[in-house]
C-alpha cells in the first residue's frame, strides 16, 4: 500500500520545501496539493464537505499547486508530486500540457495528474469553464493534452477546444504521459476512467465504496480490452488511521492519501512525524 500526504499551502504556511523534505525523509510515497484559483464572494453552490454546505474559508487562500510542486521537485528526489485535484475546465489545455510536461521532466518523471471538473458552479464559470458540460470539457482537454504530450505535431478538433497542428516540447519523462487519476464519484466516473483515464481517486469514500468501485472498474476494463490491474485506485483525504487504511487495502485500494490538518507553523513537521508513525509501518 502506497501512502501519500495532502496539504494546503497558503499565505500563512511554512515553506512547502521544508514540509516536502520532511515527508520524503519519513517515507511518504507522494505529496499532493489542491487547487482553487478563486472563491466567488457570492455563491449558491453547496460544498459537500460541511454539514451546512458552507465553503471553508481556507479554500480562498491556496497557492498554485504547480508552483508549489515545482518547489518540491527542486528539493526532493523520490517523493511523487500530485495535484489533488487540478480543476481542468478552469485551465487552457495547451498551457496546462506545457506546465505538466515541464514539471514531469524537471522532477525526472514524478508527476501524478489528479483531476476534477469542479463542484463550484460560480468559480467554474468565472474561470471560463462550461459547468453544465464540465466533464465533456474535461475529457476534451485531456485528449488534447495527450496529443500534445505524445506527438511531434499535435492537433485537436472538438466542441470546446480546437487547434491546428502545433509543436509543444519538452515531452514528459513518463511514457506515454503522466498518469491521469479522475477524482470524485460522478455517475459515469468508471466509464470515464476506462475510456480515457488511468485511475480513480474518490474523496469521502468507504471501504465498501472502494470494493464496489474496483469491481466496476474491473468489469468495464475487461470489456474494453484494458488490464484492470493497470488502473490505479487512490483514496483521497483520509485521517491517519492505520486500521482504516488496512480496510481500504483489503477493499482493493492501491494508495491512501492522508490529510495534514495544518501547515501554519513548525508544528506541522511534528504532526507529519506523528502521522508517519501511525500509517507508515
Amino acid at each position: 500500500m502506497k501512502i501519500g500526504v495532502n496539504m494546503t499551502i497558503s499565505s500563512q504556511s511554512i515553506a512547502v520545501t521544508d514540509l516536502a523534505k520532511k515527508a520524503e525523509a519519513l517515507g511518504f510515497e507522494s505529496l499532493w496539493l489542491p487547487e482553487h484559483p478563486i472563491i466567488p464572494v457570492h455563491t449558491t453552490s453547496r460544498y459537500g464537505g460541511t454539514a451546512d454546505g458552507s465553503i471553508p474559508v481556507f479554500m480562498s487562500d491556496m497557492a498554485d499547486p504547480f508552483i508549489g510542486l515545482a518547489q518540491v521537485a527542486a528539493v526532493t528526489t523520490t517523493i511523487k508530486l500530485g495535484t489533488g485535484i487540478c480543476l481542468v475546465p478552469e485551465r487552457n489545455p495547451l498551457m496546462l500540457a506545457k506546465v505538466i510536461a515541464s514539471l514531469d521532466r524537471l522532477s525526472n518523471g514524478r508527476f501524478i495528474f489528479g483531476i476534477g471538473a469542479g463542484w463550484l458552479k460560480e468559480e467554474t464559470e468565472i474561470m471560463g469553464g462550461n459547468f453544465e458540460h464540465r466533464w465533456g470539457q474535461t475529457r476534451e482537454a485531456i485528449l488534447a493534452m495527450k496529443a500534445l504530450w505524445t506527438q511531434d505535431e499535435a492537433e485537436y478538433h472538438g466542441t470546446y477546444y480546437d487547434f491546428p497542428p502545433v509543436r509543444s516540447s519538452p515531452k514528459p519523462v513518463q511514457q506515454p504521459h503522466p498518469p491521469v487519476l479522475l477524482g470524485g464519484s460522478a455517475r459515469n466516473v468508471f466509464q470515464r476512467v476506462v475510456a480515457w483515464g488511468d485511475g480513480w481517486m474518490p474523496v469521502r469514500a468507504t471501504p465498501d465504496d472502494i470494493e464496489k468501485g474496483r469491481a466496476s472498474l474491473g468489469e468495464l476494463a475487461t470489456a474494453a480490452g484494458r488490464d484492470p490491474k493497470a488502473l490505479d485506485v487512490t483514496v483521497f483525504g483520509e485521517g491517519s488511521d492505520r486500521e482504516a487504511i488496512k480496510r481500504f487495502e483489503g477493499a482493493g485500494a492501491d494508495r491512501v492519501i492522508v490529510r495534514l490538518p495544518s501547515t501554519a507553523d513548525e508544528s506541522a513537521l511534528t504532526e507529519l512525524e506523528r502521522m508517519a508513525g501511525e500509517v507508515l509501518v
